[in-house]
């Protein structure tokens, strides 16, 4: 994909991931030996005195953080509860804050804690038992991840001041489309969402216009609205497999832009292919119930200059064979070095 801009190269490897792989976590016994301010439960090494490891020790609570800490790892413990004050030497001062992998609950995050955090940057929230996001004031924050919880509410505008918030994931939750309504309207600069794995029946609405990255696989949305797409000029990946799609559903043309380099359309219920953009680079439409390979829907017109730039097609698990693409295909797929039907 050489036309991929860097940043959005580096998005779609990151959330390829592992997700408890996204932040530099190294074991402590790799730094040395600790330095005097860190709490006892925990490990501050000397040759990054910035940060305490306090992860994977069966801690059933938040230390208290001393002053000059500014990341903080939590992750694969058995913590519950996060108590007022133990991070009142670190409020303006704390950038990460890795809490994946507990057992907190709304109820028992205090009041002092978390809403007081007004330089965090990231917030890892995955693996625990929250029913709605908990979101510091911090207008530095640049990565959300609450992943794999039973959110089931998303209030609207908790986002709304965030203007450096650049990715953010909720995969995994209980999440409705009326839910998230509004949820996303006020990041500016955002590049990745990822609301895959929720109960969705259609793309989130007013999601920002700077979007790079959309996933929205594994729900239940059956249409995509006329001029969707039209509000996400820079929108480059787009996946909305295993899903309810049907023909009806694809307004004409809805996914002829141009800004789109990946559309991800599989294991749904589309009978035909739908109009894409030349500029299209990989398309996967496996699994579905398409019935003839019209290739007006890849190429309206085909001359020297104008073709698809479709390298990657997947048409397997659909009732179309080798045989059925036209004998002019290889005119309009002149670019394309894997075409897959079984």
């Amino acid at each position: 994909m050489l036309p991929l801009r860097l940043p959005l190269l580096f998005l779609l490897v990151s959330v390829a991931l592992c997700q408890y792989d996204d932040y530099d976590y190294q074991p402590a016994s790799r730094h040395g030996p600790s330095g005097p301010n860190c709490h006892q439960e925990c490990d501050c090494p000397y040759n990054f005195p910035t940060a305490m490891y306090c992860d994977s020790r069966k801690l059933k609570f938040v230390p208290v953080v001393p002053s000059g800490i500014k990341y903080l790892y939590l992750q694969n413990n058995l913590i519950e509860e996060i108590k007022a004050g133990v991070f009142d030497n670190v409020t303006d001062t704390l950038r990460w804050l890795i809490l994946d992998n507990n057992q907190i609950t709304n109820a028992k995050i205090e009041k002092g804690t978390i809403d007081k955090l007004s330089a965090l940057e990231k917030l890892f929230f995955s693996n625990n038992n929250l029913t709605e996001p908990v979101i510091p004031p911090s207008k530095s924050l640049d990565e959300l991840k609450i992943m794999h919880n039973q959110l089931s509410k998303f209030p609207s505008g908790l986002l709304s001041d965030k203007e450096n918030l650049t990715s953010v994931n909720v995969q995994y939750n209980q999440l409705t489309s009326d839910v998230i309504g509004g949820a996303f309207k006020g990041p500016k600069k955002m590049l990745s969402l990822d609301v895959s794995h929720n109960k969705l029946t259609k793309l989130p609405a007013g999601v920002p216009g700077s979007l790079e990255i959309l996933y929205a696989d594994h729900n239940e949305i059956e249409s995509v609205g006329a001029g969707y797409l039209g509000k996400l000029p820079l929108l480059q990946s787009l996946r909305i497999s295993h899903n309810k799609l049907v023909d009806s559903g694809i307004p004409a043309g809805v996914f002829n832009v141009t800004s789109l380099v990946e559309l991800d359309l599989s294991f749904n219920q589309l009978k035909s292919i739908p109009e894409i953009n030349e500029n299209l680079e990989q398309l996967y439409l496996q699994a579905n119930e398409i019935e003839k390979f019209d290739l007006t829907s890849l190429c309206k017109y085909v001359s020297i200059t104008s073709f698809s730039h479709l390298k990657h097609l997947r048409l397997d698990a659909n009732m179309v064979t080798h045989s059925s693409m036209p004998p002019d295909s290889s005119n309009c797929l002149r670019v394309a070095s894997d075409i897959i039907f079984e």
